[in-house]
């Protein structure tokens, strides 16, 4: 697994829950909980043990808390450029559904060894979208509709989303869109200073 992904995992951990509970998961998955380099690959199991581990601690599901990183991956103020570089995806919520499919191949133009899975856009009508989250990395979709519930409130869209467990490996989001400009979103901006 890419270090980049620990590290969110780890990032996640200390700022929601503080850097004792950290330590605490870390030691209890047999993990050093300072040896997380984010540009170096680790075991996956590493990861996976670290999630069961905060899951049993905290006494949540799998699936609820990596929603939780998905949101967090979004609206936390250490993740602005990852916040910032997901934006660039277009001036709407819709453009940025849109903008989804290409979504791994530009996570690889920033870091050529990150491998995200595949994600596939379908326009169903009347406001209504189908991400279909392809193989490769557990609790993706989980991850992803934290994301896309975040984003929705960065752009000030109203949504409805709902994730349906692995089908044949393929994760489902179910995205509804209510109101395209129900509230003012967040600031963006080119710029830096924007952001």
């Amino acid at each position: 697994m890419h270090g980049l992904i620990n590290s969110a995992i780890k990032s996640f951990i200390c700022a929601t829950y503080g850097r004792g509970r950290w330590r605490r998961v870390a030691e209890l998955a047999g993990i050093d909980p300072g040896n997380f380099e984010a540009m170096l690959h680790h075991d996956e199991e590493h990861g996976r043990r670290i999630l069961s581990v905060l899951c049993e601690d905290l006494g949540r599901g799998q699936a609820e808390l990596l929603e939780d990183l998905g949101t967090f991956l979004v609206s936390h103020p250490r993740m602005a450029a990852l916040r910032r570089l997901l934006r660039f995806g277009g001036e709407s919520y819709v453009d940025f559904l849109y903008s989804l499919d290409e979504l791994a191949g530009r996570a690889r133009l920033a870091v050529p060894d990150l491998r995200l899975p595949a994600l596939e856009l379908w326009d169903c009508g009347e406001g209504r979208y189908t991400l279909i989250c392809h193989p490769g990395l557990d609790g993706y979709g989980s991850v992803m509709t934290g994301l896309l519930r975040a984003m929705a409130d960065d752009y000030g869209a109203l949504v409805v989303l709902d994730h349906e467990m692995p089908d044949q490996g393929q994760e489902v989001i179910r995205i509804s869109l209510v109101e395209p400009a129900f509230a003012e979103g967040r600031d963006f901006a080119l710029g830096a200073r924007g952001a």
